[in-house]
């Protein structure tokens, strides 16, 4: 028996006897409270095995408890009604339960229930007999997790935070999962805010840790990496093992000065020697690195997969926790074959039939298949849904037991029809609801399916890697080009909850959603903001808020160029339009008179400035004598900045702001004060955040332009290298022979042209695109569909990708060498450039 199979043994043996100790999976109320120290209410032996900390998305029903987490914005106590009617019976809440009509429900009250959360985790982490691995820095956290979970699947039972659940919420969710069944824990967690380390180390506790790369991501809110790396080291206090890079310098100083007086064994690797792992590596041409590894007087040799420095620092740190854990190298030379590289995003697509495709190949487990299906369920404009799914790896359950699960997921989830592909998932078909389909691999799958079922539905395709089910997601998709245009959802989400952090929590958000969500999509977008919580949309013409009404989008929609025709429209379809003239405002009430209408919700647009729409100071007195009648209701008062981005408008900017609140005093004085003001746009909730009213208008800012360093671009628009030719000193390329090589020149030919929205003026080197890390000149004329590139300078290949605009070539670049703003670059993208939505 090897050391690690003996350990392993040990651990089994441990585990087994200490399952006896632990509450199982499942826990009473009665526990629940002496371990938060809660009062309980209702049934004290209610069991609850699932935690929810999100009202909309729920593991199921039975035996699940609803954390009621507050938030700056949005408080959990508020959804227990909702909850309850949906089923759930068990709430974890910190004030008293005074809900009517909630009798058969339990209760765990608790001073603060996230702390309560995080006792919960302890005690589950307590009751764990086997190794925690605890990974933290600044990144390749959720890489280094992935592989290291991905290589000690075939050795031992390993369990791992679900993507990057690392926060002071996601670690407690993400340790909940501790069983007696798993060997080895791998918890990654992350921080942004000094003292939250040490909370975290409380209830991870753990035996291993790994300090991964330390850079600059996430320091705001530190003064320095040296600041910021001491609270990470605060993880590692009680740890027996503590594996990190020695040749690793923070603010001009060696980590190990960092180290100094930590009670703890350090496991150093390095690329200079001088380490317990002394590594060396070589770049070979074809994309791999070959890694010399000596240790303990012995040298060994591996392939990586790859090239890139970041990946090669990853991989070292997975390799020396193998090792650590008793893996000999032979063994790790053979688990790196399996590796798969990490895809950390699902892909929202448009698919054949009308179908959207929702593409998950993260991981194949139980927490990422619920993660998908959430997804899945915020396709609201498909009534239909369909998961296609592959078997599950990495649950340490046994197949009956992890197939009854999916299925009952499945079923709480709606799911309208299931495939399943695997020889495991199809052994236990007896357990999946009649009508479900079964294929042993992919490739019958492809033979047999016909494509036709999934017309007009959302469907879920997520598989582990190795079923290749990228087969199938070409199959499904429309269109399937190499040239488009990425909206990360996740960066949408970040930039969201910045300018939220800007603002009260009494003031409402409306986010624009008009010229297709600047270029992004607009219902695809809606879609995601509804399930985000904001209080309003707004369209340009009513036809844009008619076809989010028609793809299930039920929030409010201001629409905010309408033609007296089209007033019936906007009632049809409950869109509250934006008023701006006397003839509009007559002609609205008389619609809702005629359609027998009455509080209808209109917004009044008032001009302070910006003379383009809007009443003007001299039609108050007017608006006074006709907006108090029963047919309309005043939702919002507001005006439009000129200049809320230019710092030598600022004392215009205030004084609209001033006007917008002078000419609101009469008409409340006669309709009352039952309506919003607003004013600020994103340049304004940035730069004005004293002048935020009662409601904001995020524009361009959701989309990552601003002035903060804190938003990220939500839009990458790239292509592939389709054909590279050499060609002579004197040949010319494109259109008119406008370029001239002077030297032998490499040129690669992309598919992409002004058609697609590549200015003319970027052609004949006047702008470079991003490829393998460096900036590319064009040259000759940009063409209908295609441009072409001087790469002489480059190494590339035929399929490498090429970033047009994004987080290396940003989109304000291109518009600054353009003359105009980002919103004209961002808009002029064209609808045959596939939208493919993701999520980190």
């Amino acid at each position: 028996m090897n050391r690690f199979a003996e350990s392993v043994f040990m651990l089994k043996w441990k585990t087994i006897e200490k399952v006896s100790k632990m509450y199982s999976d499942v826990l009473t109320f009665q526990e629940i409270g002496i371990i938060t120290d809660g009062t309980v209410t209702g049934d004290p032996d209610r069991k609850v095995r699932h935690l929810a900390t999100d009202s909309r998305s729920l593991p199921g029903i039975e035996y699940v408890m609803f954390i009621a987490i507050r938030g700056e914005r949005h408080d959990g106590n508020d959804y227990i009604p909702e909850l309850y009617k949906r089923g759930i019976r068990s709430f974890l809440t910190d004030r008293e339960p005074d809900y009517k009509g909630l009798n058969a429900a339990s209760f765990c009250i608790v001073e603060d229930t996230l702390a309560a959360l995080q006792k919960l985790a302890g005690e589950r982490r307590k009751s764990f007999a086997g190794s925690v691995v605890a990974i933290t820095g600044s990144n390749g956290k959720t890489i280094v997790k992935e592989w290291i979970s991905q290589m000690l699947q075939y050795e031992t039972e390993v369990v791992r935070s679900p993507r990057s659940y690392n926060s002071q919420l996601g670690v407690p969710l993400s340790l909940w999962q501790l069983s007696g069944r798993y060997n080895v824990a791998v918890i990654e967690a992350g921080i942004s805010l000094p003292g939250e380390m040490g909370r975290l180390e409380r209830i991870i506790a753990p035996t291993i840790g790994i300090l991964t790369n330390i850079g600059p991501a996430h320091r705001e809110n530190f003064r320095s990496d040296s600041e910021k790396l001491t609270e990470k080291l605060q993880l590692f206090r009680k740890c027996k093992k503590l594996i990190y890079r020695a040749d690793t310098e923070v603010d001009g100083k060696g980590i190990e000065l960092f180290l100094q007086g930590m009670n703890v064994e350090k496991v150093s690797w390095s690329l200079s020697g001088n380490a317990v792992y002394a590594c060396s590596v070589s770049r070979s041409a074809d994309g791999k690195s070959d890694l010399k590894l000596t240790t303990g007087g012995q040298q060994y040799q591996f392939l990586l997969p790859f090239s890139d420095d970041a990946s090669v620092e990853n991989m070292i740190h997975s390799m020396v926790l193998l090792a650590e854990l008793g893996v000999g190298f032979s063994r790790i030379d053979q688990l790196l074959q399996k590796i798969e590289l990490v895809e950390m995003r699902l892909e929202t697509l448009k698919g054949i039939h009308d179908s959207t495709l929702v593409n998950d190949v993260y991981n194949s487990d139980l927490t990422g298949l619920g993660v998908a299906l959430d997804i899945l369920m915020q396709q609201h404009r498909h009534k239909k849904k369909i998961v296609i799914l592959s078997d599950l790896f990495q649950s340490g359950m046994k197949d009956e037991d992890l197939y009854t699960e999916v299925a009952a997921m499945l079923k709480f989830k709606s799911v309208h029809q299931i495939y399943g592909i695997g020889e495991n998932i199809t052994g236990q078909q007896n357990l999946f609801p009649t009508g479900t389909c079964f294929f042993r691999d992919t490739e019958s799958f492809l033979r047999d399916f016909d494509t036709r079922e999934i017309e007009g539905s959302a469907v879920l395709i997520k598989g582990a890697r190795r079923f290749h089910f990228e087969d199938i997601t070409k199959a499904l998709q429309l269109q399937y080009h190499k040239t488009v245009l990425e909206i990360n959802i996740s960066n949408m989400v970040h930039n969201l909850n910045y300018f939220r952090s800007l603002l009260e929590p009494s003031t409402k958000v409306m986010v624009m959603v008009k010229a297709a969500s600047y270029g992004a999509g607009a219902h695809e977008v809606a879609e995601f903001l509804q399930h985000e919580n904001i209080d309003y949309l707004a369209v340009a013409f009513p036809d844009e808020g008619v076809r989010l009404r028609k793809s299930g989008v039920h929030l409010p929609v201001m629409v905010m160029n309408t033609d007296l025709d089209d007033y019936r429209k906007l009632l049809e379809n409950q869109l509250e339009p934006e008023i701006f003239s006397r003839e509009g405002l007559e002609r609205y009430i008389k619609e809702c008179r005629y359609m027998g209408l009455s509080e209808q919700p209109v917004h009044i647009k008032m001009d302070t400035g910006m003379h383009r729409l809007g009443f003007e100071e001299r039609d108050i007195e007017w608006l006074c004598d006709n907006l108090n009648v029963k047919d309309i209701q005043v939702k919002s008062l507001f005006t439009h900045l000129a200049g809320s981005d230019n710092l030598s408008l600022d004392r215009f900017t205030r004084q609209q702001v001033a006007d917008l609140n002078r000419m609101a005093r009469p008409i409340e004085a006669v309709i009352g004060g039952d309506f919003m003001l607003h004013a600020l746009n994103s340049a304004g909730i940035e730069r004005f955040p004293d002048l935020q009213l009662d409601m904001v208008r995020i524009g361009i800012g959701l989309y990552g332009q601003g002035f903060s360093n804190k938003l990220e671009p939500a839009s990458t628009f790239k292509t592939i290298i389709s054909q590279i030719r050499e060609i002579e000193p004197g040949d010319a390329v494109g259109y008119g022979r406008s370029g001239i090589v002077k030297r032998r020149s490499r040129i690669a030919t992309i598919p992409v042209g002004y058609a697609d929205g590549i200015n003319r003026q970027l052609g004949n080197g006047n702008y470079a695109f991003y490829l393998n890390g460096t900036f590319v000149p064009t040259i000759g004329n940009i063409c209908m569909d295609m441009t072409m590139l001087d790469i002489t300078d480059t190494d590339a290949t035929v399929g490498d990708n090429v970033e047009l605009f994004g987080m290396s070539c940003p989109v304000s670049a291109m518009a600054d060498r353009l003359d105009t703003i980002v919103y004209e670059v961002l808009t002029s993208i064209p609808e045959r450039v596939k939208r493919i939505y993701i999520r980190e």
